[in-house]
């Protein structure tokens, strides 16, 4: 069985068990999270698909860190006029395994 849920303006497909990095969440290390806006749940050989969400099921999750991604360079220049800017990013994100898709 698995989920298609959206968090942080993406789309993510979980099974129970699985682990993803999502946008960062308020919440803290170790606590019970539910997504909420699921897309789609596939059990057995049935699809139930949303418009856009299903109602009455919930996907639960526990989180397990917060941290960054890898530095992403951004680098600006334009020919010829001495134009260089250089900055770098880190995006922030939440590790979360998913621990039961209730339908």
């Amino acid at each position: 069985m698995y989920a298609i849920i959206e968090t942080g303006g993406k789309q993510y497909r979980v099974e129970e068990g699985s682990i993803l990095n999502v946008e960062l969440l308020s919440a803290d290390v170790g606590s019970e999270i539910g997504f909420d806006r699921v897309l789609a749940v596939k059990k057995e050989n049935r699809l139930e698909v949303g418009q856009p969400y299903l109602n009455g099921v919930l996907v639960r999750g526990k989180v397990i860190d917060h941290g960054k991604s890898k530095k992403i360079i951004v680098f600006k220049f334009k020919a010829k006029k001495n134009y260089r800017r250089k900055q770098g990013h880190r995006q922030p994100f939440t590790k979360v395994l998913i621990e039961k898709i209730e339908v």
